[in-house]
């Protein structure tokens, strides 16, 4: 049982005993007793500070017996309340609730922002890679032990500020705590397929523009999710078979490619352009974008310039760019966030 469940037990049973305790005085007390003194003998009786009894019992055998029932099991109970209240005090679960208020404020200002489910084995990539890249991010993590040491982690290493959300994220309440409905994309990477499955289509029913990345371990599950609205699935077991035979047979574009994730001095990633309705890229052509002098960029590929949604490798310098284009491209993470603003600078505009 959890702190707060224990405390909430223990309060619930010192009224239910103080209320029994001036209910016994009162009734066996007579007629002369009143309730603001059968209240004060019990609150005494119970804290035990001995002042005295203001109620005789020396000729009321039945409200002798009763008295010491009070005193063995109402001040059994106050000790294990305070007990329970100090080590509700000691082991920060007050700074706990703080945080989680302090969390959900700043949950409360994102948008745009993507959900990660799960702070398991492949949750915590996601978290890394997505702070890196500097994009905003909720996690939703069931296990408050996982949290605990989660936090632990990150505040030893200085990046104690990742958002989080205690709770069952196939909750839709959980789900509206982090900002479901503001929400740019979520990742599914809870270890169970079926829980990820419900989370599928708990988001796709209520947004039809957010995009769905979900994990799974049993292929059989990969169309599933597809069908119930997932725009991509992920295997870990798959692309640790990939990365295993990359490293033996291309060795050195692995190397490469490692180094783009954990250089410390600046952060390279392969990133998308999307081009859309407005965007001042529509009808310019690689060379007149002028990508690598202005941003520092690789244009590596082009996809959907044609309409037909395929990717055009290596693409010529004449190759002119269309509304619904995508441009893949590699380099810097802020060079990339600079080329984006620019990219729906008046495309944002022009939707406001």
């Amino acid at each position: 049982m959890d702190l707060r469940r224990r405390l909430q037990y223990a309060v619930v049973a010192l009224l239910t005993i103080t209320a029994f305790s001036v209910a016994g005085y009162r009734l066996l007390g007579g007629t002369s007793v009143t309730f603001l003194q059968a209240v004060y003998m019990a609150v005494i009786t119970l804290a035990g500070v001995g002042y005295g009894e203001i109620i005789d019992t020396s000729h009321n055998p039945a409200l002798r017996i009763f008295n010491m029932f009070v005193v063995l099991f109402g001040v059994t109970i106050t000790v294990y309340v305070f007990s329970v209240v100090t080590a509700f005090l000691v082991e920060g679960e007050i700074t706990n609730i703080f945080w989680r208020r302090k969390m959900q404020k700043k949950i409360g200002e994102l948008k745009n922002h993507y959900i990660i489910c799960g702070l398991g084995d492949t949750g915590r990539f996601a978290v890394d890679e997505l702070q890196k890249t500097g994009t905003d991010f909720v996690v939703i993590e069931g296990n408050l032990e996982v949290i605990k040491k989660f936090r632990e982690h990150h505040t030893a290493a200085g990046t104690d500020n990742v958002l989080i959300v205690p709770g069952d994220a196939t909750d839709e309440e959980v789900m509206d705590q982090a900002g479901m409905d503001r929400a740019r994309g979520l990742i599914a990477a809870l270890s169970s397929d079926k829980d990820n499955l419900v989370i599928i289509v708990m988001a796709r029913q209520r947004r039809d523009d957010i995009r769905i990345v979900a994990r799974y371990t049993d292929p059989k599950f990969a169309d599933r999710m597809i069908k119930a609205g997932a725009n991509s699935t992920v295997s870990p077991n798959r692309i640790g078979g990939l990365r295993l035979a990359s490293e033996a047979l291309r060795p050195h574009v692995v190397g490469f490619l490692d180094l783009m994730l954990r250089e410390q001095s600046r952060t390279l990633r392969i990133e998308d352009l999307e081009i859309n309705a407005g965007s001042p890229w529509i009808g310019q052509t690689i060379a007149e974008l002028k990508m690598h002098q202005r941003y520092n960029l690789l244009v590596m590929a082009v996809k959907n310039v044609l309409g037909d949604n395929k990717f055009i490798a290596n693409p010529t310098d004449n190759l002119r760019l269309t509304a619904g284009s995508v441009l893949i491209a590699m380099g810097d993470v802020n060079d990339i966030r600079r080329a984006r603003q620019e990219c729906e600078s008046h495309a944002t505009a022009t939707t406001a």
